[in-house]
């Protein structure tokens, strides 16, 4: 269990990095390495990955909170769109946690898996939209809002990788991008963690599960994500971000391919 512990609180340590980094709650690392972990502790197969997901979603509730502190400090955070874009956020993440629920563990590795190739092949191409417009009316923030909240309900995420090309996209800078995302994280997670706790609740899960959410990894995970993010938002400031997020490319490669070959 010790052994355990040290990998949830290093896990939490990197993870926390990423988010103040690169605007991403560190959900693409935190689930493929969780189910990992979850796997060797022998938890039972058709609930590991609902597990992780749910777990991944409830430390970003901790590493959002820390990561926006410190985007905030800076004045990176772009709050309007925040207010505006939150309900579809809430409306989507929760009825995707739902539905993720309803869905097997093989199905989700697989939309998992293609999700994590998606975001790597747009790190390592460095894809981002031209800015060309502002952001857009109430209906259609709704609209996205939704999109980006079920698609990171699906895949454990506080949705960086979706919101920051967003905000790009409606004239933000990176920084000012990356502090908003970082705040988006948060409806994200508190949604997410409340449809995979309410939906696990019918389930016979392991002891110390709240749900889908398992404890002792939320518990390791959220401690050191918390120190470690406002130094990922200050080496944001100062770091080739660029270079940095090729190697996170790579790092998901590797994650997931890994996953993928574990349907096998």
């Amino acid at each position: 269990m010790m052994a355990a512990w040290l990998l949830y609180i290093a896990l939490g340590a990197f993870a926390g990095v990423l988010a103040g980094l690169l605007g991403v709650g560190g959900g693409l690392v935190i689930v493929p390495m969780l189910t990992f972990i979850f796997t060797s502790q022998g938890m039972p197969t058709e609930h590991i990955l609902h597990l992780a997901l749910g777990t991944s979603l409830a430390s970003i509730i901790f590493t959002s909170l820390s990561s926006v502190r410190a985007h905030n400090a800076r004045g990176a955070v772009n709050w309007l769109a925040v207010w505006r874009i939150t309900p579809g956020i809430m409306f989507g993440t929760f009825a995707g946690s739902w539905v993720a629920a309803q869905l097997s563990t093989g199905f989700l590795k697989v939309f998992f898996v293609i999700f994590q190739y998606y975001v790597a092949t747009q790190l390592l191409l460095d894809i981002k939209p031209k800015p060309h417009r502002q952001l857009p009316g109430n209906t259609a923030m709704f609209g996205v809002g939704t999109v980006i909240g079920g698609i990171s309900s699906l895949v454990g995420i506080g949705g960086g990788t979706m919101s920051v090309p967003f905000m790009v996209w409606c004239n933000s800078a990176m920084y000012t991008a990356i502090g908003t995302s970082a705040a988006i994280g948060f409806p994200i997670a508190l949604a997410g963690a409340a449809g995979y706790l309410a939906n696990g609740f019918s389930e016979k899960l392991p002891p110390y599960s709240l749900g889908f959410i398992y404890l002792p990894a939320l518990a390791g995970i959220a401690a050191a994500s918390i120190m470690t993010a406002p130094l990922g938002a200050k080496l944001a400031h100062s770091l080739p971000i660029g270079r940095l997020k090729k190697a996170f490319a790579l790092l998901l490669v590797v994650m997931g391919t890994k996953l993928l070959l574990s349907l096998f």
